[in-house]
């Protein structure tokens, strides 16, 4: 199997088990590097096995149904491996507090449904890196914390 396939898998993985329907927080063990960097445009970027899981802890008790899953066939090429996705979510649980655009009052009802491309670095068969570029305009205006000019 070949190097970029082996990432492929790794990221799949990772896709499904971290992002997808339910969260295996164990993922992070297995897969992340230890010094693994999460970042997106919503969300101040985290650093590291502990902040990753914390992250998503306080993301799905906030959002329960949180679910994201890839839209197209990942792309690889060396360490890097792309993936296009959609997903969302109801705010149906606690005060949530990550946005980097404001926050939202306990049980808003708020509903968000976006789409991203994300860049991950898989370096010996950890990831290393995700960098996504989201479409946080529409989510946030989903949300109430963006209103439309």
């Amino acid at each position: 199997m070949s190097k970029e396939q082996e990432n492929k898998e790794v990221v799949g993985r990772w896709f499904t088990e971290f992002w997808g329907k339910t969260c295996n927080l164990a993922v992070v063990d297995e897969l992340a590097a230890p010094d693994m960097l999460l970042q997106y445009s919503l969300h101040a970027p985290r650093r590291g096995r502990d902040d990753i899981k914390q992250f998503m802890t306080d993301f799905r008790a906030a959002f329960p149904d949180l679910e994201f899953g890839g839209t197209a066939d990942l792309i690889a090429e060396g360490d890097y491996v792309v993936g296009r996705w959609e997903g969302g979510g109801t705010h149906t649980g606690p005060a949530f507090t990550d946005f980097l655009a404001g926050g939202l009052p306990a049980r808003s009802g708020r509903k968000m449904h976006f789409t991203g491309v994300t860049v991950l670095r898989v370096k010996n068969g950890k990831v290393a890196e995700e960098i996504g570029l989201d479409d946080g305009v529409t989510a946030l205006q989903q949300l109430g914390l963006l209103k439309a000019a």
